[in-house]
């Protein structure tokens, strides 16, 4: 494998079309595009201050090394990349690209990342912006800090543990995702979607957990959640009580106690769904 070690790499395409590279404390400085359609190379101590570093690559392992924002748009069309012990500062980084590795990786300006992606694995991950995972597909996640509204919208199989997601309207347009252990925080969460699981998770939401199509929650808590449940199918298991339920369209809502329940006949049928209280 070639080295290419203490370097500053100017100009397009500094590096296009490389094979069996190692990159060790260099810079990629202005110039778009350095290491386009390039395939098997290992990254460490080294920056990213330019444009499209990583497209239409293969096989990319990254350590130890810093994107700065202006290498936005950064790993798209990419197959295979490791990522680890990385700060990552570019917006729009990961689109349209395949088997994505994270581990103790900061995204301080993660807007409109992970785009269309699939097979995703995040470990020990914090990121910052709007529109994060949308349309992605198989995602595992473990140990995870998100702030930025509408995160994963459209994304399928999905499986988060030990999460803090501070996100208005995550979750939309969904099918099959499970969350343990977590905690969210957020306006109209997961409306529209399709098989969602909460175990052992703390939400706060307004107007949240509606038009789901079988809603599952084990061991939940839900603070000053209201509106909660209207028009999906439900099967829930609360600790502690619900601020307000609103016309839900048929299961089982057990919780020690409901605030406020509305049931209008005249948009659902109340028996079709068994409310359980302790009072």
């Amino acid at each position: 494998m070639k080295l290419v070690k203490e370097q500053i790499l100017k100009g397009e395409r500094a590096l296009f079309n490389s094979k069996d590279l190692q990159v060790s404390y260099s810079t990629f400085a202005d110039g778009e595009s350095p290491l386009k359609e390039s395939q098997n190379i290992n990254i460490d101590h080294s920056i990213f201050k330019w444009k499209y570093p990583l497209w239409y690559c293969k096989n990319i392992v990254v350590e130890d090394s810093t994107f700065l924002e202006m290498s936005r748009s950064g790993i798209w069309y990419t197959e295979n990349i490791v990522i680890r012990n990385t700060i990552i500062e570019a917006p729009k980084i990961f689109r349209r690209a395949k088997g994505i590795k994270l581990e103790n990786v900061t995204m301080q300006n993660a807007g409109e990342t992970f785009w269309n992606c699939d097979e995703i694995s995040l470990k020990n991950v914090t990121a910052k912006g709007d529109y994060f995972g949308m349309n992605s597909t198989n995602i595992k996640i473990d140990g995870f800090q998100l702030a930025g509204n509408y995160a994963f919208d459209g994304g399928k199989d999905i499986e988060i543990h030990s999460a803090k997601i501070l996100a208005k309207d995550a979750f939309w347009n969904c099918e099959n995702v499970t969350v343990y252990d977590s905690f969210i925080s957020g306006e109209y969460l997961g409306w529209n979607s399709k098989n969602v699981t909460f175990v052992n998770c703390t939400i706060e939401s307004l107007q949240g957990l509606c038009y789901i199509d079988n809603l599952v929650m084990k061991d939940c808590q839900l603070l000053n959640t209201t509106l909660a449940f209207e028009y999906s199918t439900v099967d829930v298991q609360i600790n502690g009580t619900i601020g307000s339920v609103t016309n839900p369209s048929a299961g089982i809502i057990r919780a020690e106690g409901i605030g406020e329940l509305i049931m209008d006949k005249t948009k659902i049928d109340p028996e079709k769904t068994q409310i359980i209280t302790e009072k």
